[in-house]
């Protein structure tokens, strides 16, 4: 008897607010001042914003491709096994269920904590708030596949409001209706360079591949997924441009690069002391987004692996009537809810979190850029979007990959060699992903 499959009940509007609600998180609160001290003029500072959309316009194109000539709810996985073989899948699919996946919900999760913390400075600690957080998005989405996408289009909601009222302050202050603020006094812009500040802005924008699991959810087909694609980054792309000019044209370079909070500050400065508790919500409100979209994709990429690899059998369960695959999301739930248990022994969870799951998202990320190379000769007439100007294209978005894998080991390497807590998050990661390959002995 065949198994239960996923249905095509998402329009190309849902997975864009998807797309939004994932790659717009808490980092576009905190990421702007490092930029601003990376460069030495605001337009600099914006050219280099734009450049982040392009490069993850082309990783939108190539896993257009990707997705609409061989669609799946794997995603990657699924791409993964078609071009290196179902070892290479099978370790991927460990790697994302013990490290990637579950990291990024952990670490987004870390963002809820520390500014709930911030708005109730007595209450549960940061990582009680973090799992909390993960235990609730992921009860919502064993409800239904509806509620998790009706709760991502309140989400989404929420953060376009917030982000607008950034904006609104900054048009406040530039028709000098409030009081600019001025840079923190004991506070010094710590110049980082081009290539850390690009490290930055790419972290921001990613997420975006996550669509690449709702292909074979998603009506009108490939058409259906490319609009979503370039809707959604589009979109992002915009609004990143509006706030980081907003902050650097109100604000000016050396503030911005001298405040560690500048949308607190703007909306404190423009609308007063209230605007710190606003923008802490709006934080948090994003964060939950991130964490919903996220939670919703990778439980599907586990429930494709169980149906092909033995041991993640259990994985493969799928509730037809809610349309969703409840098996993966309730372990996915708890390993992430263990790492938020592994990062509240660190100083600072989030930090932790990020070098625990980089170096092997980027080393398998630019396997998947790859794969498209070897896929076109494999499967030469598979239908579906072709990624226009083959292979600039393709070659810009792995070569992107390879610097941000080579970043992020540089990073976890800092950390191991330096007095910081969490030190050891990277060489875990590696670690766990390495523990994944008795997997690959029993894939088919």
């Amino acid at each position: 008897m065949q198994a239960p499959q996923p249905q095509r009940r998402l329009s190309a509007a849902d997975v864009a607010l998807m797309i939004v609600g994932i790659m717009i998180g808490a980092g576009i609160f905190r990421v702007p001042a490092d930029v601003a001290a990376a460069v030495s003029t605001e337009w600099q500072a914006l050219a280099l914003w734009a450049l982040g959309g392009l490069a993850a316009l082309t990783g939108a194109l190539t896993y257009a491709e990707l997705a609409t000539r061989f669609p799946s709810i794997g995603g990657e996985y699924h791409f993964l096994r078609l071009a290196w073989g179902p070892r290479v899948g099978a370790l991927f699919v460990w790697a994302r269920i013990a490290v990637m996946q579950t990291g990024a919900i952990a670490t987004v999760a870390f963002v809820v904590g520390d500014y709930a913390r911030g708005l109730w400075p007595n209450g549960p600690h940061p990582a009680i708030w973090a799992g909390a957080a993960i235990a609730g998005v992921t009860l919502a989405n064993m409800f239904s596949l509806e509620a998790g996408r009706r709760g991502q289009m309140l989400f989404v909601a929420v953060e376009v409001a917030a982000i607008a009222a950034i904006l609104a302050a900054a048009l406040w202050l530039g028709l000098g209706d409030g009081a600019a603020p001025q840079p923190l006094p004991d506070a010094q812009p710590a110049g980082t360079g081009l290539g850390l500040a690009l490290v930055f802005i790419l972290l921001a924008y990613g997420g975006w591949n996550e669509a690449a699991y709702l292909s074979a959810e998603t009506r009108a087909g490939g058409g259906g997924l490319v609009r979503a694609l370039l809707l959604g980054i589009g979109a992002v792309t915009l609004l990143y441009l509006s706030i980081n000019a907003a902050f650097l044209f109100t604000l000016g370079r050396e503030a911005l690069a001298a405040t560690p909070a500048p949308a607190t500050r703007l909306l404190e400065a423009a609308f007063g002391p209230a605007a710190a508790a606003a923008i802490a919500a709006a934080v948090i409100v994003a964060s939950l987004s991130t964490i919903n979209a996220t939670v919703i994709t990778g439980a599907r990429a586990m429930c494709a692996a169980g149906r092909q690899v033995p041991l993640l059998a259990p994985l493969a369960g799928w509730d037809q009537a809610r349309s969703v695959p409840r098996p993966a999301l309730l372990l996915q739930a708890l390993i992430a809810i263990v790492l938020t248990a592994y990062g509240a022994t660190a100083r600072d969870g989030f930090t932790a979190m990020v070098a625990f799951g980089a170096p092997v998202f980027w080393l398998f990320l630019a396997l998947t850029a790859a794969a498209l190379f070897r896929l076109r000769r494999t499967h030469p007439h598979a239908m579906g979007f072709r990624v226009p100007f083959y292979p600039v294209v393709p070659l810009v978005f792995l070569a992107v990959c390879l610097a941000m894998l080579w970043s992020s080991l540089d990073y976890a390497a800092f950390l191991l060699t330096s007095s910081e807590s969490g030190r050891h998050a990277g060489v875990l990661g590696v670690v766990l992903l390495l523990l994944g390959i008795p997997l690959i002995r029993n894939a088919r």
